[in-house]
């Protein structure tokens, strides 16, 4: 048997190293991949609402209140509308879902998360955003909506702008 050495032994056994440890790691994950459960059904109607107001009642069927526990953290200025960076983070308990609605857009809701009991509610995304507008994201904490809101202005339209 003939063994290497110099750099391309090293290499070969820090890639064995950390392919170890990232298969390993993955059979630890503290959380288990999300399932859609059996009542849990794909919001279709609020994701074919045009109006934000529309959109936030058949996912909701309520209004939110705006809240300085809700983080949305957005570009002011996007110099491309196709991917803007936005994310929402919270320091409320009992999170299950959060939402983000895009005021201008040709449908409203853009993106809608279910959050597993036990995780940390902070979800980020690229939304398209068709010109400037408001960015609304909804926390739904213990039972009860929260939001928080954002003007976004777009430079270059990402909606076929």
């Amino acid at each position: 048997m003939t063994t290497t050495s110099g750099p391309l032994a090293t290499r070969r056994l820090i890639l064995q190293g950390a392919a170890s440890v990232a298969l390993l790691g993955l059979g630890n994950l503290p959380f288990a991949p999300a399932h859609a459960a059996a009542n849990d059904k794909y919001p279709e109607e609020a994701f074919k609402q045009k109006n934000e107001a529309d959109a936030i009642k058949a996912l909701y069927g309520r209004n939110a209140e705006p809240s300085n526990k809700v983080k949305l953290d957005a570009p002011e200025i996007a110099e491309n509308g196709g991917v803007v960076p936005v994310s929402v983070t919270t320091t409320l308990d009992k999170v299950s879902s959060i939402s983000f609605f895009v005021t201008e857009n040709p449908f409203a809701l853009a993106a809608s998360y279910k959050i597993a009991e036990g995780t940390i509610p902070g979800v980020a995304n690229r939304l398209k955003m068709a010109k400037t507008t408001k960015l609304v994201a909804i926390v739904e904490a213990d039972g009860k909506l929260y939001s928080a809101t954002k003007e976004v202005k777009v430079t270059v339209g990402g909606c076929g702008g």
